[in-house]
């Protein structure tokens, strides 16, 4: 497939998990009275990738985050060359589901933009349990890394056909179930910008978390995987 199309396919695959995922969060958790809970986002967020990897996973892979772009091409299986443009296309595609979801919620008279996290990510203070920069930075690594060992798991070429993207939905699910409480559960350094470019000052001065540690997690298992699963 020639890369335009498959950059398209990165940008309205993103955008759809952007919207899907922390659009649930701003728009459906908020509400007490009409509030899915974090379970409910959990869900949203697999719910976004397992459609998408059914919609355009043949087109351009359906990465929507650059770490698993990175971790796909620590394992040999992504050219090199395509990351700098995905990943571009991923924040782009990202962005662009961030500002729907503003446009919508800012038409809720009772919503405070000003007192709104907007789905960020952070740690500290910004953490929704208060957990540390050191707890939040290892959470980020080990998720990232599960999740990414799940996906070249799932899409190996030995493993049965037609079953990833069930696989890797209800892992980014499980993630989700895991990590909310800690850092609002990035795994994805597209994800994070694209909100915290939203609501700015401490959102941006933590934004480097979610992008050293989803990384480092993601290229530990693209090195870690095909080392386990070799065959002699």
């Amino acid at each position: 497939m020639h890369l335009s199309k498959r950059l398209g396919a990165e940008i309205f695959g993103t955008f759809w998990l952007v919207l899907g995922g922390c659009g649930s969060a701003v728009l459906a958790a908020a509400f007490p009275e009409l509030g899915i809970g974090f379970a409910g986002v959990s869900l949203a967020f697999g719910l976004t990738v397992l459609t998408m990897a059914y919609a355009i996973g043949h087109v351009s892979g359906c990465h929507l985050n650059p770490a698993v772009s990175i971790g796909l091409a620590t394992a040999g299986r992504f050219p090199v060359r395509d990351l700098l443009p995905y990943i571009v296309a991923q924040v782009i595609g990202a962005t662009l589901g961030a500002w729907v979801i503003y446009l919508i919620a800012t038409g809720n008279p009772s919503f405070d933009f000003a007192s709104s996290a907007f789905a960020a990510n952070g740690f500290g203070e910004h953490s929704p349990g208060h957990f540390s920069m050191i707890a939040g930075f290892i959470c980020e690594v080990a998720m990232t890394f599960f999740f990414l060992f799940v996906i070249l798991g799932a899409t190996d070429d030995r493993a049965q056909k037609g079953f990833a993207p069930l696989a890797i939905g209800l892992c980014l699910t499980l993630v989700h179930l895991i990590s909310i409480p800690v850092t609002n559960t990035s795994v994805n350094p597209a994800r994070s910008t694209s909100q915290a470019f939203f609501v700015g000052g401490w959102a941006l001065d933590q934004l480097w978390l979610f992008w050293i540690a989803p990384i480092i997690g993601a290229i530990i298992a693209g090195l870690l995987y095909p080392c386990l699963t070799r065959q002699k």
